[in-house]
């Protein structure tokens, strides 16, 4: 929503919002000179000519009640992307249930210094090109596609890449063949002419190309796939290096400067839909070497008492084991504090198993109240569940149900050689703005 509001108003739109509460986005927003209300309220929806909304937003919120009574046209903010990706010579839309940020970002970082001049929206925040989004030329267009409510449907695109396909989203998916078709009719959606790129290793995907009629091409470690990973190695830390193989030429060689090798897999789909855009692969591959990480992706954020402070966007199981995982590499002498705000009650309920043992490579896991988002408590859930539930699996977990409750007990306990780390894609970033300093 953030970054669409910034590429309206560089159309010359006069842009304005609302949001339930303060956040970095708000703050952010208006530093840029788009006013932002806090609190929904119909009067703040006076005097406009179109209202955008997300998915996020109910039916029954009282801006949108305003519009529906006051004749006041409203768009759902992934019909108004797809208006806007229609716009560009090349669309190229970025999917998967994992690492959809963090391969836009590398993409868009590729793409934007080897001088293609790509215009850019990022469902997140990627500091080189200033924020979440990026505008170019009309000729080049690169997106994050979300699956959610099949929202990506909306985007007209004439390139696709697929990194993933997993379980989430339950509370709107039946399960998961319900989510690869998904994913199946949005690669249907591209033109006779263009092409997906896809994860090679991913059953799921790969059927998905398979199934397609598309020209496909594939990235990933196994010999079938067309731009393959070769020579990979992992240091201490966890930071990979590997060879760039098309075909049977090695076309360059990357040295991350992120660790974990799903970011390294990121980097070689990134590398890989560059090339296909036309990029130079080897110039990719050192571009890749310079990529630092995209906002709130194991993101350092300060320091307390000797502990380095760190924030994740990963909001699954998946994605907070391979966080922890990284996390668990760079803290090899202290304890590791994992700090779990669980996101919907929906997403909690239907991976709750996987939810017992995301956390296990931490020495201590501090679990907070769920963060309903859209969502309303369903009563039968709740976030002392999964502490107990997690405790019986030799988890040892905490419930702090509350930002202060949680600083304390870190607060007390941490020690020099530690390493904090919050994990969710709510406000659980807040707390790392109430424990520490920022990094030099």
């Amino acid at each position: 929503m953030s970054g669409l509001a910034r590429i309206l108003r560089s159309f010359g739109c006069i842009v304005s919002g609302s949001d339930r509460s303060e956040n970095h986005a708000v703050h952010d927003l208006r530093k840029s000179g788009i006013d932002v209300i806090i609190g929904h309220d119909r009067e703040n929806v006076n005097g406009v000519d179109l209202v955008v909304y997300s998915l996020a937003i109910p039916q029954d919120n009282p801006e949108l009640t305003a519009c529906r009574e006051k004749g006041i046209k409203t768009v759902e903010r992934s019909v108004l992307l797809g208006q806007l990706s229609a716009g560009y010579d090349t669309a190229v839309a970025v999917c998967g249930t994992h690492g959809k940020t963090t391969v836009t970002s590398m993409l868009s970082q590729i793409l934007v210094e080897t001088e293609m001049d790509p215009t850019v929206h990022i469902g997140g925040v990627y500091p080189p090109i200033g924020g979440s989004i990026r505008m170019g030329s009309r000729e080049l267009f690169v997106t994050e596609a979300c699956e959610y409510r099949r929202s990506f449907m909306n985007l007209y695109p004439n390139a696709i890449v697929v990194n993933n396909i997993d379980e989430d989203h339950l509370d709107y998916y039946r399960d998961i063949e319900d989510i690869k078709d998904a994913f199946q009719n949005f690669v249907k959606k591209l033109p006779d002419d263009g092409w997906v790129l896809g994860n090679g290793d991913d059953p799921l995907v790969r059927s998905v190309l398979e199934r397609s009629g598309k020209r496909s091409v594939t990235f990933g470690v196994s010999e079938q796939c067309t731009y393959r990973m070769a020579a990979a190695s992992e240091d201490p830390n966890g930071y990979v290096s590997f060879d760039v193989i098309k075909g049977e030429s090695v076309i360059g060689h990357a040295n991350m400067a992120v660790p974990g090798m799903f970011n390294a897999i990121d980097a070689l789909a990134a590398i890989a839909a560059a090339d296909l855009l036309g990029a130079d692969p080897a110039e990719a591959c050192r571009i890749i070497g310079t990529f630092t990480g995209a906002g709130r992706r194991f993101e350092l954020t300060g320091t307390l008492n000797g502990a380095e402070l760190f924030t994740d966007y990963g909001h699954n199981p998946t994605e907070m084991k391979n966080a922890l995982y990284v996390a668990r590499k760079r803290c090899q002498n202290g304890k590791l504090w994992a700090v779990v705000q669980p996101h919907t009650y929906s997403r909690l309920k239907s991976l709750f198993q996987e939810y017992l043992t995301c956390t296990e490579k931490a020495d201590v896991t501090l679990v907070t109240d769920i963060f309903a988002a859209r969502e309303n408590d369903p009563g039968d859930i709740d976030s002392k569940m999964l502490v107990d539930g997690m405790i019986g699996k030799g988890i040892h977990a905490i419930l702090t149900r509350t930002f202060e409750e949680a600083a304390d007990e870190i607060r007390r306990g941490v020690k020099p050689g530690d390493l904090v780390i919050t994990l969710g894609c709510g406000n659980i970033n807040l707390l790392n703005d109430m424990l520490g300093n920022a990094p030099a």
